[in-house]
């Protein structure tokens, strides 16, 4: 565990180095899915705060049982009668994926008196498996979701094409990033868009070089752990 752990973490700071970044920019979140729960505490007390799970009703059992300390991301997908329950145990949402649920959970969040920070997710490979706005739909639906009440949108989430090579990850998180910057300089946005969630284990020194603020990595960690 330590050794992967310290092996991902150089591996950071080198990207970071490279794109002229300081290591401090770019967070690690932990993706627990398929991690035992001796695992995710042994990489706590290793000094990981951010943990990631894609299940709501995991993310919920589990931040009762890895204790205070941990601050959770819910990077999987979010259906609209998870929200009451996610809500409060999350730090960041990072799968907002249409303007329906964007506005579900302003609702909720009115009720809860909580101002929840969320992620827009981004298709950018056009692929129908993948969920999240087109570059088209996010450009145009901006003033509807800047507009929004109760909620902070804090950047974008993308996931590029599966592949064995990550420079073909490149031009999507480069795409992602340009995007950004149009959101930031759109006369709606009040509150700057600047967090990039892009990159996963197979891609993530790519992903930082193209100026991801958050990386989500899983089996880089858990490699070789029985």
């Amino acid at each position: 565990m330590a050794r992967n752990y310290a092996g991902v973490v150089e591996r950071v700071a080198a990207a970071a180095k490279r794109a002229g970044r300081p290591p401090g920019a770019v967070r690690i979140v932990a993706v627990t899915k398929y991690a035992r729960l001796e695992w995710l505490k042994a990489l706590v007390n290793l000094g990981q705060r951010d943990l990631g799970e894609s299940r709501p009703q995991q993310l919920v059992e589990r931040a009762a049982l890895v204790g205070p300390d941990v601050q959770w991301h819910l990077i999987g997908s979010l259906q609209r009668n998870k929200v009451r329950k996610v809500l409060p145990l999350t730090c960041l949402v990072h799968s907002v994926d249409s303007l329906r649920l964007l506005a579900a959970i302003g609702r909720l969040a009115e009720e809860l008196d909580l101002w929840p920070r969320v992620l827009l997710e981004v298709n950018l490979t056009g692929e129908e498996t993948r969920h999240g706005f087109t570059g088209t739909e996010l450009l145009h639906g901006w003033p509807e979701i800047a507009a929004c009440r109760h909620v902070r949108v804090e950047g974008l989430m993308t996931m590029a094409a599966l592949s064995e090579d990550p420079e073909t990850s490149r031009p999507t998180f480069a795409e992602l990033c340009d995007l950004r910057e149009l959101l930031i300089e759109d006369p709606h946005t009040t509150h700057p868009p600047c967090e990039l969630s892009m990159g996963m284990s197979g891609d993530f020194e790519v992903a930082i070089e193209e100026g991801a603020t958050l990386i989500r990595v899983g089996s880089a960690l858990w490699e070789g752990l029985t």
